[in-house]
Formats: structure tokens, sequence, C-alpha cells
């Protein structure tokens, strides 16, 4: 048995994949421990986890919805901008919280979010075996692969790695005072200096919940990579209520826009505009980002609830309508289902890409969208067989990927001291 802590970001789409895998740790008998924001404690520990406080100066109770709102209201490079800005706070208040707790705790090894740019050199200061964990899509570097922030098509060629060059160029003078932090930091405990933002991942096992064939041809990835795919399990968690009798004759679009880009009450409008009187039933799930007047305001006749068993859903649907967010795309594609995308910020509009890139599901880009271009775009991927084929193949890879159980068998060996490489 082993005590491990687990460090990530405090939102649902981070929290839900690297829970899955921290039940069935502990079903194998380890003790998990997250280490989240003090407005979290409750839904830790209503999945049966113990809590640990950090960040308590810089997030104190109540403060959380306030900091996710204004991500929400944020676009392009503002919402950016404000991203780095919180990541550079959280790295300063983590090299200060995680060692003690694990000198509180006993912790013997971590589960690190990617996104968690300072938990790998608090691992190393302490010695600890670790797992990166990529929840998001995964961030490692590339010259044939585009930045995760950017919009850009995959290009092998010579200038799409000039272009990709220049765009890792700017992401590292965006980071620029992130990284200042973190080299500081790795000077004050004596730990070698890094020379690239690789450097910040596991040397023992990096865990992605994409499958390998919804990204990018890589070349470099290192051998301790390991493509798993969607990470899911029993959810202690009530199941929220659904109106489920009322999805009878009409093809069902589940549409959700996650829970940090749902707080756009303009964008549900502009999607229940779009389907009225098309034949689907449209199905809203908006996270608690629309009052009871704005769903009754909604065009057409949506079901609109703030919270829906997604899965249970998408299963009923013939479609799935998302912000691009990992999620949601991933479980679209689990069970086959062709996805029509809106990307907004953060590495929406690079996931966004790859359902592109993968045939999976067609994209609107932000300047593109209207409730004419939706409208069309919807019968498309509804209509031309060719998406629900790609769905399928990319739902027959997930099925053979091995998902949490394979993540948490890697997760295992690292407990130990093991570096574990990919088959």
């Amino acid at each position: 048995m082993r005590i491990f802590g687990v460090i990530l970001p405090a939102a649902t789409g981070h929290f839900n994949p690297i829970a899955a895998l921290a039940h069935r740790l502990q079903a194998q008998g380890h003790r998990p421990v997250f280490l989240m924001v003090r407005d979290w404690q409750q839904q830790v520990e209503a999945e049966g986890f113990d809590y640990y406080p950090v960040l308590e100066a810089e997030c104190p109770p109540g403060s959380w919805a306030g900091i996710l709102a204004k991500v929400s209201a944020l676009d392009g490079q503002a919402n950016l901008k404000y991203t780095i800005e919180y990541y550079e706070r959280e790295a300063r208040a983590l090299f200060r919280d995680i060692p003690a707790a694990v000198e509180a705790l006993g912790i013997e090894a971590l589960l690190i979010d990617q996104t968690v740019f300072a938990g790998s050199t608090v691992a190393e200061y302490l010695g600890l075996p670790f797992v990166t964990v990529c929840c998001a899509l995964a961030l490692n570097r590339e010259l044939d692969i585009p930045p995760a922030p950017s919009p850009w098509d995959y290009r092998p060629d010579l200038w799409g790695r000039v272009r990709n060059r220049v765009g890792y160029a700017t992401l590292d003078w965006l980071t620029r005072k992130l990284w200042r932090t973190l080299q500081q930091q790795r000077a004050h405990w004596h730990l070698p200096r890094r020379t690239r933002w690789g450097g910040t991942d596991s040397p023992f096992a990096q865990i992605s919940q994409q499958p390998s064939g919804f990204d990018f041809p890589r070349r470099q990835l290192p051998r301790h990579f390991h493509y798993t795919g969607p990470l899911r399990g029993a959810s202690r968690s009530r199941s929220p209520a659904f109106p489920f009798e009322r999805l009878a004759g009409q093809p069902v679009l589940y549409a959700s826009l996650g829970t940090i880009q749902n707080r756009r009450p303009e964008i549900f409008k502009l999607i229940a505009a779009a389907c009225a009187g098309l034949g689907v039933q449209l199905v809203i799930a908006h996270g608690g980002g629309l009052d009871e007047r704005t769903v009754a305001d909604l065009p057409g006749d949506p079901i609109a609830v703030a919270y829906a068993p997604q899965l249970e859903v998408i299963q009923r649907s013939t479609a799935v309508l998302t912000h691009a967010g990992l999620n949601t795309t991933l479980d679209a594609l689990t069970l086959g289902l062709p996805v029509v995308a809106l990307p907004q910020v953060h590495e929406q509009p690079a996931i966004a890409r790859r359902i592109l890139w993968t045939g999976t599901g067609g994209v609107l880009w932000p300047a593109q969208l209207n409730p004419d271009a939706l409208r069309s775009l919807i019968v498309r991927v509804i209509e031309e067989p060719a998406y629900r084929e790609a769905a399928g193949r990319l739902k027959a890879e997930i099925a053979g990927s091995g998902g949490v159980e394979r993540a948490a068998q890697i997760c295992e060996q690292v407990f130990v001291g093991r570096k574990v490489l990919a088959d």
C-alpha cells in the first residue's frame, strides 16, 4: 500500500479523469490524498478521498467561483495571459505547501497533472517517484506539432516547422515569468537547471487520456509515454437526474460547453436557434451557466439542464456538440459518435484540429459562428456517413487502449520507483 498525493487544477475536466484513476488505485489498496484549494474539499471527500488544503492564502474559501467566472469571461490572448499569471502564483504556493503536506501525511509518491508545472520540481526535491497525467491535450513539444494554444493544422514540412518554432518561442516569451519562478526555486533547492519545458514531465511514466489515433503523428515522445485512452470509472457522486422519457422519436444532439466556458448564454442561444425546426432533439447541459429565465427564452424546444449523466445521454445521441473540450470529445468518440466542435480558448483549437485531422467531426471557429453556419454543419455531420465511420475507428482504438486499468498498472510500478516503458 502506498500513500500518494494528487496535484491537479481545481477544474472538473481535470478532476474527473484523475479521480477515476485514483478510485482504481484506491480499490487496489492504495491511499490517495488530493492536494487542492479549500473550495474543492467537499467534492474530494464526497468521492471518498482524503483531502489536504493548499493555496489557502491565494484562494481562500469562496474565491474559486470568482476565478472561474473571470476565466470564462476572457477570450483569446487575455484568457491566455490570465491563465499563465495564475500558473505563476500557483507555482509559488505549491513550492511552499506541498513539502509540508508530504511531511505531514507521509506521502510516498505523486500523481501530477501535466498542467501543474511546479509539481515535478517539488517531486524531484522531495525524492518522490511521480506520474505525469495528461488530463487535457498532451503538451509534449515537437517541432512537427503545433503549440497547444494554437489553431494551426498539422504540417510536417519546412514551413510548418518554422511556423511552430515561432509559436513555441512566442509561448516561451509569454510564460517567461513562470519559467523564471521555476528556475529560481530549483536553484534555491540546489536542483539542476532545466533547459527545456519538457523537463517538467515525469522521467518514470507519462499517461495521456488520448488514444494515439487522436493525435498528430509523433516522432519524439519519450519511451515512457503511454496513450491509455480515456480515464473513466465509477464515481461516488450521485448521477444527476435527467428526463430520459423526453428522448423519443427524433435524433438527439447533445450539447455541452464544459464547466469553464459555460457562462456564455449567447452561445447557448445560438446553438438553440440553429437547432430550432431542424428535426433533432437538442439536449443542453449548461453546467449552471444559465439561469431559469434564459433557459425559458431559448429558441425551439431544447431540454436544458444544469448537469446531465453525460455518457448515458451520449449513448442515446446521434452526434455531440462541444467546445472541443477533451473529455466530452473523448466521450463521444468512445461511443463512436461524430462531433460538432465550437472551440474557444486554451487547447480547444488544437483539439478541434485533431477532430478535423481524424475526420471525426466538423468545426466552426469563433469568427464563423452564426446560426445558419452552425445549422449547416450539424446537418452535414449527422447526415454524412464518413464522420460516423471515422468516429467508429477511434471507438475501436479506444476500446483497446487499456483505459484506467492500464493507467493504474503503470502507476503501481512507478510507486515502487520503476520507470515504465510503453509497449
